[in-house]
């Protein structure tokens, strides 16, 4: 997808940077130039200018973009008046970061109903690492269960799920596997990435650093953290 980001502050440049690694291609906007030169090399291109501005964007390539990402956090005021040139200019999907409750009524009186609160989510998915051992990342469905990202350990590298009776023995289904693989960015440098290798059946072989996406009890999943480490 073609997507850009407005505000490279440390949630828009950590957002441009990982969707940059899964193959989108990401335009980056910040109107502070050291932020510019911190990440032109790393994602497809960036563009200096104050999106606090209409007219500055007729540089910017709008028609053909899929997503915009408001997701700048110094200046609310700013962050509000980016959004509201992007609901009057494009039909892309609009994204905004919220930085505050009244920030939030503002958005969802412009009828932006894709809302992010970077700090908070950043908070719960902490407390879900900490709650749940060895777990990378987790996305909880209730407060029962979750879908988790887990890394295997040396024991399971190179056997396949049935050899494992993975879904008998930890009570877990495996959703898909993360695994490394080595691709050519758009400036044709090659980089270390995961790629999902689609849904595992039976006979999917465990490899080295491969990372398991789960879904199922929090307790089987701490279980199987705790299995890992032992």
């Amino acid at each position: 997808m073609k997507i850009i980001i407005f505000g490279l502050g440390n949630f828009g440049t950590s957002l441009a940077l990982k969707l940059t690694e899964t193959g989108n291609e990401v335009i980056g906007i910040d109107h502070k130039m050291e932020k510019i030169n911190l990440v032109k090399d790393k994602i497809a291109h960036t563009i200096c200018m104050d999106a606090t501005n209409e007219l500055a964007y007729d540089a910017i390539p709008l028609k053909d973009t899929n997503i915009a990402v408001v997701a700048i956090g110094e200046n609310e005021g700013a962050a509000i008046i980016t959004t509201a040139i992007l609901k009057k200019i494009t039909k892309a999907d609009i994204i905004s970061r919220s930085l505050s409750p009244i920030h939030d009524t503002v958005l969802k009186a412009m009828g932006i109903n894709r809302i992010v609160h970077p700090e908070q989510e950043a908070a719960e998915k902490l407390t879900s690492k900490i709650n749940l051992k060895n777990v990378i990342d987790s996305f909880n469905i209730d407060k029962n269960y979750s879908i988790s990202e887990i890394k295997i350990n040396a024991r399971m590298s190179g056997k396949t799920l049935q050899e494992l009776s993975f879904r008998q023995h930890y009570n877990l289904n495996v959703v898909t596997i993360l695994r490394d693989c080595e691709k050519t960015n758009l400036l044709g440098n090659k980089m270390q990435k995961k790629e999902v290798i689609g849904i595992p059946n039976n006979e999917t072989k465990l490899q080295e650093n491969d990372i398991l996406i789960v879904f199922g009890n929090n307790n089987d999943i701490t279980a199987f953290g705790v299995d890992l480490a032992e």
